[in-house]
C-alpha cells in the first residue's frame, strides 16, 4: 500500500477509524477483532480510535481497549502501526460534552495509556474545542504531554484555520495531524485541508464516506461517483476515498468500519487512479 508521512514516519494512505465498534449498533467484539486483523493483513498501519468511543457511563475506553486487544491477539509484527487516540470530548449520558481543561486532558492521557498498555501514545489529539476553557490552555496541556515524552505526536481535530496555526504556534511547530470531517457530502473543511497541505500536517478526514449508515448510499446521492465507479470495476466508495487522496500528499482518509469486507474495498482505493477530468467532475459533483 502507498504510504504517506505522520510526524517523521511513513503509515499507510488509508488508516482505519474504529468508532462504529463501540458505540450504538456495535457488532460483537469477535467481529470488531477480526474487522482491525483484516485491516493490519492489508496493510494499514493507522488506526483510529479515541476514549469516548463508548456507549455510555460504565463503558469509557471501549474503543481503546478493543483496539489494544486486536493489536495483542494479531499474528503480525505490530511496531509500525500507529494508534491515534483523542482526549476532551465525552459521552457521559445520552449526549456528548466536552471538557478541554489541561487537568482534564492530562488524566484522560493517562486512562489512554492504561487501556492501550502503551509508555507512549503515538498520535494524541485533542478531540473537540471546548468553549468554556481558553483554546490555548487546551494546547498547552498537549505541549506539556509532548515535553513529558507521554506522548510521540499531537494532533487537533475539529480544528479552524485560526486554530490550527494556534496550536502549531503553542506546539513550536510540532503539530502533526488536523482530524476534521471531510467527504464528499461534507466539504466545508477545504479551507483547513488546503492549509494543512501548506504547513505539511497530515489531514485526517473523519467519516469520509458521509458517517455511518450513508456510506452504503454514497452512489445514490452522488451519480458522477457511481459512474466512474462502474467504469473502473470499483465501487463508489473507493472513488470516494481516491478523490481525497488527490487531493494533496497529506490527506490520510480513516474510513469508519466494522466489517472485514469493507475495510478491505477501502483499502484498495490507495491502487485507484482517476484522471485530472475524473477528478474535476467529482470536484463538481
Amino acid at each position: 500500500m502507498d504510504t504517506r508521512r505522520i510526524g517523521k514516519e511513513n503509515v499507510s494512505a488509508i488508516g482505519l477509524g474504529c468508532m462504529p465498534m463501540s458505540i450504538e449498533g456495535r457488532p460483537d467484539r469477535a467481529r470488531s477483532v477480526a474487522t482491525i486483523h483484516a485491516a493490519l493483513d492489508a496493510g494499514v498501519t493507522l488506526l483510529d480510535t479515541a476514549d469516548a468511543y463508548h456507549l455510555g457511563p460504565g463503558d469509557e475506553g471501549h474503543n481503546e481497549s478493543l483496539v489494544a486487544e486486536a493489536l495483542a491477539s494479531w499474528g503480525g509484527d505490530t511496531s509500525g502501526v500507529l494508534v491515534a487516540t483523542k482526549g476532551g470530548h465525552l459521552r457521559p449520558g445520552v449526549g456528548w460534552t466536552q471538557d478541554g481543561s489541561p487537568e482534564h486532558l492530562k488524566r484522560a492521557c493517562e486512562e489512554s495509556l492504561r487501556r492501550l498498555g502503551v509508555e507512549a501514545i503515538g498520535l494524541y489529539q485533542f478531540h473537540r474545542p471546548d468553549p468554556t476553557v481558553p483554546y490555548a490552555d487546551s494546547i498547552g496541556a498537549l505541549r506539556d504531554l509532548l515535553d513529558e515524552g507521554k506522548i510521540r505526536y499531537a494532533g487537533i481535530s475539529n480544528a479552524d484555520p485560526d486554530q490550527i496555526r494556534q496550536a502549531d504556534e503553542i506546539l513550536d511547530g510540532r503539530l502533526t495531524s488536523v482530524q476534521n470531517q471531510f467527504s464528499p457530502a461534507f466539504r466545508s473543511s477545504e479551507p483547513e485541508l488546503e492549509l494543512c497541505a501548506a504547513l505539511d500536517v497530515a489531514f485526517l478526514p473523519w467519516s469520509p464516506l458521509g458517517g455511518i449508515g450513508n456510506a452504503a448510499g454514497l452512489g445514490e446521492r452522488f451519480g458522477a461517483y457511481a459512474r466512474i465507479a462502474g467504469e473502473h470495476g470499483v465501487s463508489p466508495q473507493q472513488v470516494a476515498l481516491a478523490w481525497q487522496l488527490a487531493k494533496a500528499p497529506v490527506v490520510i482518509p480513516i474510513p469508519g468500519s466494522s466489517r472485514p469486507e469493507t475495510i478491505r474495498d477501502s483499502v484498495r482505493a490507495t491502487e485507484l487512479v482517476l484522471s485530472a477530468e475524473e477528478l474535476a467532475e467529482l470536484d463538481a459533483a
